[in-house]
């Protein structure tokens, strides 16, 4: 990677992108760059700092003081650009294939400077124009499994585990997931966000002791659980694909958290892209789930047979314990994650583009009862499959 001498943080701008592009040297000396500002996410500015000579160019991510999407009133700490730069780096010495080219980190600047992508959509944009990753799904399963097994303590041993999770202490933007995600939906607080028409079904589930006493269960797994480096926001919109290749960006959200997580996020968000589509449409995406589930379950098996440190590697049945329990975590992960979506502060274009407006109504109602049915029956829903009939069985129950 590429240095230069610390500077004092300041945001920057489009004109000192550029002059930060030409003091790391990652252009000719006689290259033409212009430079964009082209972030359209909650927390951080993206510039892409192109040579027009022959259109190659970079990234450059910078973390601002505060939440991007609210304003100066929501403060947070640049370190996540620390742990953006550190997971990017990790994940990439057992994964690159699917990971960007990081060139040049600055912890007081909070930059990182990585490969441009630019010929890779947007996977959540590229669902939503009902484009198809044939990949995606191996792609995916094969990243969490080999991420998630080598920063655990099955492959690392209990020491070197320990001393990586050290790199990851992530309180603030695991403060946001633990209110976000996993409270604020569930109770009446000022940062959710819906339609009056959702009101009764709202009600009814922030009445509803036992979906608390849940997803009290899971927030609990989330904030305890700390199984190996997972990505933290694996939502479609951090996903970027085209038919052959699937890198994953933004994971300043990393930490060391569940087996579960990950996957959770990444099925939800399928999920709710499912629900936006009609019936002849959906085939791929369910299958994308049941692929995901199926190359991460093989992979993850196959590298604990060939690399686990574990004294218990070899007794029968307990590496399908662990993976058991990472797939019903993750379906309830997968429902808080629905419900945050459809009623809480950040939702997601899936839904909010939908039209005519009783349809989107009708949509989001139906998210509402999957998250639900998701997250109070997890334990028994054993395969990816009962996700489809979860959503089937919830449609019933509102005129599409």
């Amino acid at each position: 990677m590429s240095s230069i001498q610390n500077t004092n943080y300041q945001p920057l701008t489009e004109k000192n992108a550029i002059s930060l592009a030409q003091k790391l040297n990652l252009f000719p000396e006689q290259s033409l760059l212009t430079c964009k500002e082209i972030g359209d996410g909650n927390l951080n500015l993206v510039f892409r700092v192109v040579d027009e000579r022959n259109n190659k160019g970079i990234i450059i991510k910078q973390a601002l003081p505060y939440a991007k999407v609210i304003g100066e009133s929501w403060p947070l700490t640049l370190k996540r650009a620390t742990i953006e730069s550190h997971a990017l780096l990790t994940f990439a010495s057992y994964c690159p294939e699917h990971i960007p080219k990081v060139y040049y980190t600055d912890d007081k600047l909070a930059v990182t400077v990585m490969e441009d992508l630019s010929h890779l959509d947007i996977v959540r944009k590229g669902f939503i124009n009902k484009k198809s990753y044939p990949s995606l799904s191996t792609h995916i399963g094969t990243f969490l499994a080999k991420t998630l097994f080598f920063t655990s303590d099955y492959a690392l041993g209990a020491e070197k585990k320990k001393q990586l999770q050290k790199q990851f202490v992530n309180p603030e933007l695991c403060r946001i997931t633990e209110d976000l995600v996993f409270t604020n939906p569930f109770f009446n607080h000022d940062t959710n966000n819906y339609e009056k028409e959702l009101q009764e079904n709202i009600q009814a589930m922030w009445n509803d002791s036992f979906l608390k006493l849940e997803v009290a269960k899971l927030k609990k797994i989330f904030l305890t659980q700390a199984d190996g480096i997972i990505h933290g926001d694996l939502h479609t919109g951090s996903i970027i694909a085209n038919e052959e290749e699937t890198k994953i960006i933004d994971t300043e959200f990393s930490f060391c958290g569940p087996i579960g997580f990950d996957m959770g996020i990444f099925f939800a968000n399928l999920i709710l892209q499912i629900l936006s589509r009609k019936d002849n449409e959906r085939n791929y995406l369910s299958n994308c789930i049941e692929d995901t589930w199926d190359t991460f379950n093989t992979t993850f098996v196959k590298l604990w047979k060939n690399h686990s440190l574990e004294a218990f590697a070899e007794v029968e049945g307990f590496v399908e314990h662990i993976l058991t329990q990472a797939f019903a975590d993750a379906v309830g992960f997968a429902g808080c994650e629905m419900i945050r979506r459809t009623i809480g502060l950040a939702h997601v274009e899936d839904l909010d583009r939908i039209t005519p407006h009783e349809r989107k109504i009708q949509v989001k109602s139906t998210a509402l009862e999957v998250g639900r049915t998701l997250i109070v029956n997890r334990q028994s829903l054993t395969h990816a499959s009962a996700i489809q009939d979860v959503i089937q069985h919830s449609e019933r129950r509102f005129v599409r």
